[in-house]
């Protein structure tokens, strides 16, 4: 076995060796021998190879971690100095403005294996970075990789005053890190006081509070999904459920939706919400509730079709495969109760944020929710995530937003 750098040595089943070589990224704990006798330390790069000596890729390493190795390479030649990383930040933020073109104010900048940063996220707003951290081989290189992005995007003319770091979640303890939020000290710059800011999409204006809201503070994924549920809109009655600071309801109701009913089981989303219409000076054609979903939905059957258009964006309803049974009933719950509300000729979007409820299984669920309430679903469009999360065809974990238009015929 030949190593063609100073890195611990690792050896990896056939299983392995052929989820490497067909493109996927991940190591697991059972799949890795020679580990007490390789020197590995945790965050420390290793090379790994097949159990008959063929190199197949270098990878960060960590113990604690299911997932042993991540690989960043699969090349014997590349050198991991800075101008490897900053090659890696220069190919995402070229990749961003092909894709999105002057769309660059809000969008996602670093979304992990896709962009091959293993368990790191940057989204933009504005002028603010917000990042999250979930492998410790990133962790201990942060403060070299924020730094390059921030130059390699000031010198593209873009205006960055801050970073702050999202490393609120609980998956980080898998990997031996602690939880933490907070601004990222960047050299020459003192952290602005406040921890909300003001972000234009889609010509609507939003407030978004990166240090307490979901995830990064605002979900980016739904962009031009938005712009297709506004191009519905127009004279019609929406409800717009699991609203969360209220993104879809806006856009229905900026695009001349005749009433929108934004509704949310959070309190503090549906006070977001509302602030974003007053923002958006369009209070006066929306309402919002603080409400759980399951629960309104039969209620508004009493009431015959209130609504010609209805929107389904919630949560992930499982995030494991041990969990998808139960998952794919409340999507069906929810879809078939808003396929009963809705006259014939009414419209419906619908979406999972899932990878495990995959497309096939969201489309069997939708097909049976339909056949239960006796009516058709008409497609109109059949979305994904809006390319700044781009899709590796080879990591099925990057494909995990499907969104669905339909009439109801």
């Amino acid at each position: 076995m030949k190593q063609k750098r100073d890195f611990a040595a690792l050896s990896v089943s056939k299983r392995a060796e052929i989820s490497i070589e067909s493109g996927h990224p991940w190591i697991y704990d059972s799949e890795v021998f020679g580990e007490d006798r390789a020197g590995c330390r945790d965050g420390d790069l290793a090379d790994v190879f097949s159990r008959a000596g063929k190199y197949l890729g270098t990878g960060f390493y960590n113990h604690h971690s299911k997932i042993r190795i991540r690989l960043i390479s699969r090349s014997a030649n590349d050198c991991f100095d800075e101008a490897f990383w900053e090659r890696r930040l220069r190919w995402a933020w070229e990749y961003r403005k092909t894709v999105m073109g002057h769309d660059l104010e809000s969008c996602r900048i670093i979304f992990g294996e896709a962009d091959q940063f293993p368990g790191l996220t940057v989204d933009r707003f504005g002028s603010i970075l917000v990042t999250q951290t979930l492998s410790l081989g990133i962790e201990q290189r942060k403060q070299l990789l924020f730094s390059l992005l921030v130059r390699i995007l000031r010198e593209d003319g873009q205006e960055i005053r801050a970073v702050y770091e999202r490393n609120d979640v609980a998956i980080r303890l898998h990997e031996g890190l602690s939880e933490n939020k907070g601004f990222f000290p960047l050299e020459g710059e003192t952290p602005p006081d406040s921890a909300v800011t003001v972000i234009t999409e889609n010509n609507i204006r939003y407030a978004v509070d990166f240090a307490n809201g979901q995830k990064t503070g605002f979900f980016l994924d739904q962009k031009y999904n938005r712009q297709a549920v506004a191009r519905l809109a127009r004279g019609r009655k929406v409800l717009d459920c699991f609203t969360h600071t209220g993104s879809f309801a806006l856009n229905a109701a900026r695009s001349g939706a005749e009433q929108v009913h934004a509704v949310d089981i959070s309190e503090e989303a549906v006070t977001m919400a509302r602030e974003n219409a007053k923002l958006n000076g369009l209070e006066e054609r929306m309402s919002f509730e603080t409400a759980n979903v399951f629960d309104l939905l039969p209620s508004l059957e009493k009431q015959g079709h209130p609504y010609d258009f209805i929107i389904l964006d919630p949560p992930a309803f499982t995030k494991s495969r041990q969990t998808v049974e139960n998952a794919m009933r409340g999507y069906k719950e929810i879809n078939l109760r808003a396929m009963k509300l809705l006259p014939r000729g009414g419209y419906l979007a619908t979406c999972s944020c899932s990878h495990f409820a995959t497309d096939e299984l969201f489309c069997k669920m939708l097909q049976e929710a339909a056949a239960d309430v006796g009516v058709s679903l008409r497609q109109i469009e059949a979305r994904q995530q809006s390319p700044d999360h781009p899709i590796l065809w080879n990591v099925p974990e990057t494909n995990y937003l499907k969104f669905y238009l339909f009439q109801i015929v």
